[in-house]
């Protein structure tokens, strides 16, 4: 979880004191250079658990809940679409991958092999975060948390060519909805004495219990400890006046008493941020995460995201190929470089023996090679001849380690057919120097993992499904892209800007 380093900090500039009484030919705001797009991130920081607490009071509600911290999602408002780059200004070609693998017509889940369809595409987005004004307050007893929440809808269309056909053809593809909270808004909300009183749930001290004097509230709202030992006669006290004596039972408390809670114990958020989706294959994700820190724990990352060249781009996370699919052989593959001869031979036993390479020779045969494999090198593309000033990189997933885990929900004929198991994120929202002006572009990868089937040693095989896209705001697009853009999402009005210039997806086939 990340704090504001200062979270009461005025947003807007403050005059001096005594600015009404200066002469107004003196008085000039001192000059100050330009503040970046992201340059803010650089207040926020790791919470920890000897950081201070803020108490929560009721008397404060509305003022906590309009002041609810949005973080890094604070970014994201607005419309984000497909950036075509000025080379390929008026093309109107599909800037998205998505790489899917489906069982293949005929199969079923108890076949051996695991026969599979592969399809790689390029489309084109629509992404429309939409702030939910004011904090969301989830109550917990003594910890409260107020999350900033933003509503996203999500629109691709896949972007293809029939062959008698010079036209691109531009065909729906997916719909998804959801939420992205900031977590990072925690409370102490200790016990006092009105909230005690309006949710009392318990009857007074009985006159006849042995004890009544030890309740002075009259309700049983203190921990009594016997301290006469077994066959004496039973003598109670409370807490306070135990003083480190030995003690034989205890008669736990039924009632707080104003304060309670105060002590703790604390509540830190494993994670900053959460994603939930709705996606209409019948799949319903949680995805819980953070931002990525570099070595000094700081969030703003200078220059643009890095991405591997030459040799280093065979990473078995970021492929299309996974090490449960044969791995395309034993030797890693150079996708800088063009396809192995081998994806263009007719393989049998003698030069590929175990059948790993033919398994997912059309993966590296695809004419989007090598996008097909790692689709993610189709985002490094896009960054180069750009001024990338810094970036904040967003990484969560449905599955960790340890601690706190997130989730997929599956409809029944997913859940028996292509049971979606996994799901990570990365995205980069990166300010752009452009014109002589920043504004920001907003890249992302998302690989997706099904299991259906199993390989010939009857181990179960992961299948990635993975999706990249470069988007930026539509009032930092040319008129041409953003005149396409509208017509190609059109419902019954126009993309309206939801912000000022700034300076996911599961394919359906």
């Amino acid at each position: 979880m990340l704090k504001h380093t200062n979270p009461t900090e005025p947003s807007l500039p403050q005059a001096p004191a005594n600015a009404a009484n200066a002469p107004q030919a003196l008085f000039k705001a001192p000059q100050e250079k330009k503040k970046g797009l992201l340059e803010d991130m650089e207040k926020y920081s790791k919470l920890a658990i000897e950081d201070p607490v803020r108490p929560f009071n009721i008397a404060d509600l509305t003022s906590v809940v309009e002041g609810v911290n949005y973080g890094i999602l604070e970014k994201l408002n607005g419309t984000w679409v497909s950036y075509m780059s000025k080379a390929d200004e008026g093309k109107f070609k599909g800037t998205g991958i998505h790489t899917t693998i489906m069982p293949s017509p005929g199969t079923n889940s108890g076949g051996i092999p695991g026969k599979f369809s592969f399809d790689c595409q390029e489309y084109i987005e629509r992404l429309v975060f939409t702030k939910v004004p004011g904090g969301v307050r989830n109550r917990g007893g003594n910890n409260e948390q107020f999350c900033g929440a933003f509503k996203y809808e999500q629109s691709i269309k896949a972007v293809t060519k029939e062959d008698d056909k010079t036209e691109l053809q531009y065909t729906p593809i997916h719909e998804e909805n959801g939420m992205y909270l900031w977590l990072s808004d925690v409370f102490n909300h200790a016990a006092t004495a009105q909230s005690i009183k309006e949710d009392r749930g318990i009857h007074a001290v009985s006159t006849k219990n042995e004890n009544k004097d030890l309740y002075p509230s009259g309700y049983q709202d203190e921990t009594l400890f016997r301290i006469s030992p077994d066959g004496n006669e039973k003598v109670y006290v409370t807490l306070e006046e135990l003083n480190g004596r030995p003690y034989y039972d205890i008669i736990a408390a039924k009632e707080l008493k104003p304060g309670a809670g105060q002590t703790g114990p604390y509540f830190i958020p494993d994670y900053s941020l959460s994603r939930s989706g709705v996606i209409p294959h019948g799949s319903t994700i949680t995805l819980l995460g953070d931002l990525k820190s570099d070595d000094k724990g700081k969030f703003l990352l200078k220059g643009a995201p890095k991405f591997p060249e030459g040799i280093a781009t065979w990473n078995f996370p970021h492929l299309s190929i996974s090490k449960t699919m044969g791995g395309a052989g034993k030797d890693p593959i150079n996708l800088d470089e063009k396809p192995p001869a081998w994806v263009h031979e007719t393989l049998n036993d003698v030069n590929d023996p175990g059948e790993n390479k033919i398994y997912t020779q059309r993966i590296l045969k695809n004419p989007l090679y090598p996008y097909s494999v790692r689709p993610d090198l189709r985002l490094r593309d896009a960054n180069k001849g750009e001024t990338i000033n810094n970036h904040v990189l967003i990484q969560m997933s449905s599955k960790h380690p340890t601690g706190a885990q997130g989730g997929i929900l599956n409809v029944p004929f997913v859940n028996r057919f292509v049971p979606t198991v996994e799901m990570n994120t990365n995205m980069w929202i990166e300010a752009v120097e452009e014109d002589g002006r920043e504004i920001l572009q907003l890249q992302y990868e998302q690989v997706i993992f099904f299991e259906f089937h199993f390989g010939d040693d009857g181990g179960t095989t992961s299948w990635p499904h993975i999706q990249v896209n470069t988007l930026r705001k539509i009032e930092d697009v040319s008129p041409a892209q953003r005149k396409f853009i509208e017509d190609q999402f059109r419902e019954d009005h126009t993309i309206a800007p939801t912000a000022p210039p700034s300076g996911c997806p599961v394919h359906k086939g």
